[in-house]
């Protein structure tokens, strides 16, 4: 029964921090060509600043439960099938990319906010934008790995 829990939490993870970039990279950002550039800078903030809230919660979650079943349910890494490696792999690239987001990007993407800096503002949503699409690839590419191996693929 708590494999199912971990499971479940697990899975839940995935699904709002996956589906959370996809709703920003194919939803959010060509709908926001309809705002006016500070506009758009302060509806970027206050997407981010959610979004990335979500993931700070999201990512340990995911990585502490991908853990347990990995030690609870495989008996560690000798017991898993290739699937677990890589998603094992790209569980951390993904977390070392989103690390980097916050703690370069968006900071900066901050302090130009916070100097009225439009255009810096507007560079660093765009290195945010090409890290974030980064980490999309990955976590589609993960989700594809876990339903495949999942099955004996």
């Amino acid at each position: 029964m708590l494999g199912s829990l971990f499971y479940a939490l697990h899975v839940l993870g995935a699904v709002l921090w996956v589906g959370g970039m996809v709703f920003a990279i194919l939803v959010l950002r060509p709908a926001l060509a309809v705002l006016e550039p500070p506009q758009r800078l302060a509806l970027h903030e206050a997407v981010l600043k959610r979004f990335f809230l979500l993931v700070w919660h999201a990512m340990p979650v995911l990585l502490l439960t991908g853990y347990l079943l990995l030690f609870g349910w495989y008996g560690g890494f000798r017991g898993a099938g290739w699937h677990i490696h890589l998603m094992h792999f790209t569980s951390l690239l993904m977390a070392a990319v989103f690390v980097t987001v916050v703690t370069g990007p968006w900071r900066e993407f901050r302090a130009a906010r916070g100097k009225g800096d439009a255009a810096g503002a507007a560079l660093q949503v765009n290195r945010i934008r090409q890290l974030i699409t980064m980490n999309l690839v990955l976590g589609l590419l993960t989700v594809a790995v876990a339903a495949w191996g999942r099955f004996g693929g």
